[in-house]
C-alpha cells in the first residue's frame, strides 16, 4: 500500500510541477489523493489511522519540515 502511495505522490508531483502549481497546491493535491486512498481501506481502524495522517495543514507541514531541516 505504501508503495502505491509513493508512486501516486510522485506522479502527482511530476504532473503538477509541469503545470506551474504552487507548493501549497501540490501539498493539497497530495493530501486529497491520500485521503481517497485511505477511504478505499476496508478496516475501519486502519482507515482512521491513515486519515489522521492527512489532517496536517500546509502551514503545520511547513513548520515541521523547516524544523527538521534545522536539526540536520
Amino acid at each position: 500500500m505504501s508503495r502505491l502511495i509513493a508512486i501516486g505522490i510522485l506522479l502527482t508531483v511530476a504532473i503538477t510541477s509541469q503545470s506551474g502549481c504552487s507548493t501549497q497546491q501540490l501539498y493539497n493535491t497530495g493530501q486529497s489523493w491520500q485521503r481517497n486512498e485511505c477511504n478505499r481501506l476496508m478496516d475501519q481502524q486502519e482507515r482512521d489511522r491513515c486519515l489522521s495522517s492527512t489532517s496536517t495543514s500546509y502551514e503545520a507541514y511547513k513548520k515541521q519540515s523547516a524544523t527538521g531541516n534545522e536539526q540536520k
